[in-house]
């Protein structure tokens, strides 16, 4: 569908969707208004230690966000409280500038006094409040919310946790106060503390695999943009950043962690990453899809989106609440603009298009979700909760794969160019011999000296330019080949890496030319030392080195690896910033018989973690893994 007819769409679209919050709204009043009073909850029977407060608690609108505590009780001692919810994870009130008070009833009949913890499990209220009148008069309050300090929190979470003591034989009545400028969602359960404590791990567990896996996707491509120069890398570098920092801001993460102190800030860090992640999107999509050339005529307007969408949040600096709507409306827009296009590159059988159509739809899924969630129109669950998230990370997956796909698509039409090259120089040499004799022997003198040349390329492809030795691609493509046959032969393979101890610390103090050199000397170090046929020595990256020694079980290397130590040592050369004032090096060894299903990874690996050892336990040593 062309760009303009979509944008024509954005009015309609956001009239029907307004219509579908006011029919939800109606029919939640409804179900509201044969409500009863709030049903008083056993603190003692929490089914698995845990449970949804959401049918047990009252509800009370505040339309005006003015109600003092005094008027809440005396409400709530008229009935006005209305209660008897279905159960769910939480109740959504869409997008409002009402505040809502919640009464919750909590009775011990136990002889013991009893700690619980009350959870409100969504990040982006502005403003929680929790209050517990005295007999006498007077109230216990605690006042926290996203826009209040984190320090205000009672317990530092990245959701609003409180935690209570009932006494026993006793029943305590509480007040909760919410009010939030973007979408309201009160996901509230009771928690016994140990179970609360094992589900907060695995929570941050699954929080830190998330934004582990988006740093590692924006880490690796902007390697390869670093690399390739290729600008569609930076701009999946920036959307990803965008999203992941969106994702943390809605879910809490950024204000624990950076702690923002601006109440504005705290409220508008989603929509500015949610906002920028769009924009960012979009140039990925330009460039990923080549529209400039494909979609030459809407180009110019995807680019005005772009602008639009950079732009766009700074516009709820002033305006708060006025264009949530709006803008939510807008960005479905945009999202629906990206899956045509999409689906148009997908029509014309581009094959860019194939991976980025699948890995879009599903963050769009993951996205409209979290949309009908925050306005109400589905309800709050483990699945909705984490929609979002769960769609970025498959769409991270399947980008990882478009791009993968798109460096192989150079790779290959670099390869082709090559061939067709070699094909012209074929042609040429082949209407050369047909010349004179004088020109046919020139001819094969040349091509002897081309075949000279592409051997000593070859080799010099093998070595490592600085120190003479194996380099980094030829060390694995030996390892690959002594794996397999240490497979077939079922013999040890043995690895040593080995890195040169506060080697920073010695170019810094003795310059780069004295770091070339140290290198240098290092690996005539290991060469003269690792002499067996079949051995490799080999620099590994950086001022790390590895040796391979096949048939080989680790006590050989390890006594290889001391001759290596005592050769450098009997070398001496001077490191000011050591404690031995000489150059040394860190020795990692592994040795494993290879089996079936293993590659050789697992023994780089292990070779690697021995290294780490060796370096976290003082350095210059050697240990085996």
């Amino acid at each position: 569908m062309p760009l303009p007819r979509l944008l024509a769409l954005l009015p309609l679209l956001r009239h029907a969707a307004t219509a579908i919050v006011l029919l939800m709204g109606l029919a939640a009043t409804g179900a509201w208004a044969q409500a009863g009073p709030a049903r008083v909850v056993d603190a003692q029977s929490l089914n698995a230690g845990v449970l949804s407060l959401t049918p047990y608690l009252g509800v009370l609108e505040d339309s005006q966000a003015r109600l003092t505590l005094d008027e809440v009780l005396h409400a709530a001692s008229a009935g006005r409280f209305e209660a008897g919810h279905p159960p769910a994870e939480g109740i959504s009130f869409g997008i409002t500038p009402s505040a809502y008070w919640f009464q919750v009833v909590l009775r011990n009949t136990g002889d013991e006094p009893l700690q619980r913890m009350l959870e409100v499990g969504y990040a982006r209220l502005s403003h929680v409040s929790l209050h517990r009148p005295l007999p006498g008069g007077g109230a216990e309050s605690v006042q926290t919310g996203a826009t209040a300090l984190f320090e205000s929190r009672p317990y530092a979470h990245r959701f609003f946790v409180f935690p209570l003591q009932l006494p026993a034989h006793s029943e305590q009545t509480y007040f909760l106060r919410v009010q939030s400028t973007t979408a309201f969602i009160v996901p509230a359960r009771l928690w016994e503390p140990a179970a609360f404590h094992a589900h907060e791990r695995n929570d941050y567990l699954a929080q830190a695999w998330y934004f582990g896996m988006a740093t590692a996707m924006v880490l690796f491509n902007l390697l390869l943009f670093v690399r390739l120069r290729d600008r569609v890398y930076i701009h999946y570098v920036a959307f990803a950043f965008c999203m992941a920092f969106a994702l943390a801001a809605q879910n809490g993460l950024v204000k624990e962690f950076l702690r923002l102190q601006s109440p504005l800030w705290s409220d508008l860090a989603s929509t500015f990453g949610y906002s920028f992640s769009i924009a960012a999107g979009l140039q990925f999509m330009r460039h990923m899809l080549d529209t400039p050339r494909t979609l030459a005529r809407w180009d110019g307007g995807l680019w005005w989106l772009v602008l639009f969408f950079i732009l766009s949040p700074f516009v709820f600096l002033f305006t708060g609440q006025t264009f949530i709507q709006t803008a939510a409306i807008v960005y479905l827009g945009a999202v629906m603009t990206a899956v045509a296009i999409g689906l148009r590159g997908a029509l014309r059988r581009q094959r860019s298009a194939y991976f980025f159509l699948g890995a879009f739809l599903l963050l769009a899924l993951g996205a409209i979700t979290n949309a009908l969630r925050a306005i109400g129109l589905v309800p709050t669950n483990l699945l909705t909760t984490h929609a979002m998230q769960v769609g970025s990370a498959l769409e991270m997956v399947l980008l990882a794969f478009a791009l993968a796909d798109r460096f192989n698509e150079m790779r290959r039409e670099k390869a082709g160019i090559q061939k067709k090259l070699l094909e012209a120089q074929t042609t040429l040499i082949g209407s050369l011999k047909q010349s004179e004799q004088k020109l046919e022997q020139r001819v094969q003198e040349r091509t002897s000296e081309l075949q000279a040349l592409n051997r000593k390329l070859a080799a010099l492809s093998m070595t490592d330019g600085l120190t003479g030795i194996a380099n980094r691609r030829h060390f694995d493509e030996v390892l690959a080949t002594e794996w397999q046959r240490a497979q077939r032969s079922r013999q040890p393979l043995t690895l040593a890496l080995l890195d040169v101890d506060w080697f920073k610390a010695y170019n810094d103090h003795l310059g780069h030319l004295a770091g070339d050199e140290c290198l240098r000397s290092i690996a005539r170090v290991l060469a003269a030392s690792v002499c067996r046929e079949g051995d490799l020595v080999a620099r590994y990256g950086g001022e790390e080195f590895a040796f391979l020694a096949p048939a080989t079980d680790s006590a050989g290397v390890v006594e290889i690896a001391h001759k290596i130590q005592e050769a450098l040592h009997r070398l001496a050369l001077v490191h000011p910033d050591t404690p031995s004032g000489l150059v040394t090096v860190s020795i990692g060894v592994a040795a494993l018989v290879p089996t079936q299903g293993e590659g050789p990874d697992v023994l780089v690996r292990r070779a690697d973690e021995a290294l780490y050892r060796a370096k976290s336990e003082g350095r210059n040593r050697i240990v085996l893994a």
